[in-house]
């Protein structure tokens, strides 16, 4: 469709399955890649990402059309669905491969980012401040073929029916005038 504006989000805050299937739902969402970023090893994969040696962090990177979803939107949406005040950890996943964040690709993003996480902490809404990283996005690689669709090509998988199916019902009832329809 000529003349349609594009932005990218990279986001982390835990399996990338669960943001996955989150970001997938929301109008004004194009595309959702699982992949890795924030590490120093060249196309790292899903095993040795695991290590938590790489440095990556399981990431998502959202397309958007910022005429429909603002970043600001996308980071309400993330804030709510995992726990942003744990370090290296979300539920029973620990390592840094599932730290909590945001790779900003403009200054502006940067600026929002910044913006909402203070709003956030100013709200009290967490016990403990949020301590999700906020960094220049360098590079992205995508995840194996079959972390692709994970939750939806893999809804009987019982880490899918324990995790990530509670993650989505919530999200969907918190967010229903923000699904597609």
């Amino acid at each position: 469709m000529t003349g349609e504006r594009t932005s990218v989000a990279t986001l982390g805050g835990g399996c990338f399955w669960c943001l996955e299937a989150v970001f997938s739902d929301l109008e004004g969402v194009r595309r959702v890649v699982p992949g890795y970023a924030g590490g120093t090893t060249v196309n790292p994969s899903y095993e040795q990402v695991c290590t938590g040696e790489t440095g990556h962090a399981e990431v998502v990177q959202i397309t958007f059309d910022p005429n429909r979803i603002s970043f600001a939107d996308l980071l309400t949406v993330f804030f709510s669905i995992h726990d942003p005040t744990t370090p290296n950890r979300q539920g029973e996943d620990v390592g840094s491969q599932y730290r909590s964040v945001i790779f900003y690709h403009s200054p502006e993003q940067e600026q929002i980012a910044r913006a909402v996480i203070k709003a956030l902490d100013d709200e009290g809404i967490w016990e403990a401040p949020i301590v999700t990283e906020v960094v220049p996005f360098e590079v992205f690689y995508p995840a194996e073929d079959y972390h692709k669709d994970y939750f939806s090509r893999n809804p009987f998988q019982p880490y899918c029916q324990m995790v990530i199916a509670p993650k989505v019902r919530q999200f969907r009832r918190r967010f229903l005038s923000k699904l597609k329809v």
